[in-house]
């Protein structure tokens, strides 16, 4: 597992035991920079290949390829494919991806030639964010193996290009570091992972950021502070419930974003059951909670200046002989009723609580984060999340996020006549919609009516949460899907000044946050 690079000298390549070279593809083959070295392991090093020895050794323009150049003496080269142009984030993020799958040894070096790329801090932190999400393995946690980038030019590269590597480097390093963190927690077994352990790793890990302060509310606080939705799904556990509340308060903040995950570290379906292959990938109902709490940790090591609120519940949804049944009634924080017709329709209710928290912060705009409904998946499949949004703003601004960081949203409408699928006789609504007809759509209802009318998004990601196979840089498994893209978001309201454009695309009508609390 890959868990650190630098940006290392033409020195160190004495001590790489794999060389990667990157080619890009045209008409007649697949060409390498005249930055690349003549020479490398002992071999001549052709400016380019033709399309027929490419063809038939597995390369191509497809970003990502490979073939391999064994030697007895010195390290093996690897030509890895960026597609047509050396200005792809994905392309680079895909190369990593490959070469620290493919790469023989523990010491890899790739060369990145940044007189053709236009943005290289960008393209160093996609390549490393590639290697060091490919070489995730939740089984093999202490292999230890290095991922370095050497900056070439002709006849070197300049000052600020290999700054730019270097920030690009780390940034990706980081990234990669706290999204292979939150695939851990999402992979690790539910036995091992209950509500309570899964509060205590956030609080530590979050207890080593600058300007980030913690609470995690027991199930006492969690009563008193009149959380009925998580207590109503927690009520079938022994395991009992816990709230992670986060703030990270930057010396100065531009503007003030809460966010939301759904942490249920074990979803049976409560009296609702489940079965018994609907269970098997139920750990991954957390993924929300551990999503927003590695952004948070991004941004805080980013040092970004923009306040964060992170609100996680956390809860299993079993059937003990307290659990909720279906008819019972749940008071949500904010006072609203929910007629629970449908236990394994969980999410919806701690989800509730966690927004009314959020509106009671007095943020900019909330975000929200859930492997929430199957209809999702059934409508994007394994590779696309679904975006709501109350703005076309925000939309727009997280569409844009999720195209920077690799990460496919699709946006799908609020449809308001829909509202009547989740109307209660009993209640202010029930926590279903009209069997088989857009449950993506009136999950997405039901958490509107805890935003109080703030810009808000919501990102159901029950599909691309969980990988059944690795591809490219996703690996099988929990994906933490959503992470990169909320930072990538982030960075974007950061870079804005208190008076920049965030206040007019969210249609804002509170100023932005100065600081205090």
């Amino acid at each position: 597992m890959i868990k650190h690079a630098r940006v290392v000298t033409l020195d160190d390549l004495a001590d790489a035991t794999t060389v990667v070279v990157p080619v890009i593809f045209d008409n007649v083959g697949a060409l390498i920079a005249e930055a690349i070295p003549a020479q490398l392991a002992g071999r001549d090093v052709p400016r380019s290949l033709s399309r027929e020895w490419c063809s038939s050794r597995g390369l191509s323009a497809a970003a990502g390829s490979v073939v391999l150049w064994a030697s007895f003496e010195g390290p093996t080269l690897l030509f890895v494919s960026l597609g047509s142009s050396y200005n792809h984030s994905e392309n680079f993020r895909l190369a990593g991806a490959a070469a620290a799958q493919r790469a023989e040894g523990d010491d890899i070096v790739f060369l990145l030639p940044t007189d053709g790329i236009e943005l290289p801090d960008e393209a160093a932190q996609a390549l490393v964010e590639g290697a060091l999400l490919a070489s995730y393995d939740f089984k093999k946690p202490d292999d230890d193996r290095s991922f370095d980038v050497l900056a070439l030019g002709v006849p070197l590269p300049s000052v600020a290009d290999h700054d730019d590597v270097v920030a690009g480097v780390h940034r990706g390093v980081l990234v990669a570091d706290c999204v292979n963190w939150a695939k851990r927690l999402i992979d690790t077994p539910p036995n091992e992972l209950s509500p309570k352990e899964m509060a205590k790793r956030i609080a530590q890990r979050l207890g080593e950021e600058d300007s980030v302060q913690v609470e995690i509310w027991t199930e006492s606080k969690i009563r008193d502070e009149r959380l009925g939705g998580l207590l109503g799904v927690g009520a079938g556990s022994a395991e009992p419930t816990r709230l992670v509340y986060a703030i990270y308060q930057p010396p100065v903040a531009t503007a003030h974003v809460a966010l939301v995950g759904k942490g249920i570290t074990f979803d049976s379906g409560g009296l609702s059951i489940k079965p018994a292959a609907g269970m098997e990938s139920m750990k991954t109902d957390m993924s929300g909670a551990a999503i927003v709490m590695a952004a948070l940790s991004i941004v805080a090591r980013l040092q970004l200046p923009v306040r964060v609120t992170a609100i996680t519940p956390l809860s299993e949804n079993l059937s003990g002989d307290r659990a909720t049944r279906p008819g019972d009634v749940l008071t949500i924080r904010n006072g609203m009723t929910i007629e629970v017709l449908n236990t394994d329709a969980e999410g919806r209710l701690v989800l509730a609580d966690g927004l009314s928290l959020a509106v009671e912060a007095n943020p900019d705009a909330i975000i929200d984060v859930a492997t929430l409904t199957g209809a999702q998946a059934v409508a994007l499949g394994d590779e696309v999340g679904a975006l709501f949004s109350s703005t076309d703003e925000l939309a727009q601004l997280l569409l844009e996020a999720g195209d920077r960081s690799g990460e496919m949203l699709w946006r799908l409408p609020l449809v308001t006549n829909y509202e009547k699928h989740i109307d209660s006789d009993i209640a202010d609504m029930k926590n279903t919609g009209k069997a088989a007809k857009a449950g993506a759509i009136s999950a997405a209802l039901l958490l509107q009516r805890f935003t109080d009318g703030r810009p808000w998004a919501h990102l159901d990601i029950a599909g691309p949460g969980r990988s059944d196979a690795t591809r490219g840089y996703v690996t099988k498994g929990g994906t933490a899907f959503g992470t990169r893209t909320l930072v990538e978001f982030l960075s974007h309201v950061a870079l804005s000044s208190a008076e920049s454009a965030f206040d007019a695309e969210l249609d804002a009508s509170t100023d932005l946050e100065s600081g205090d609390d």
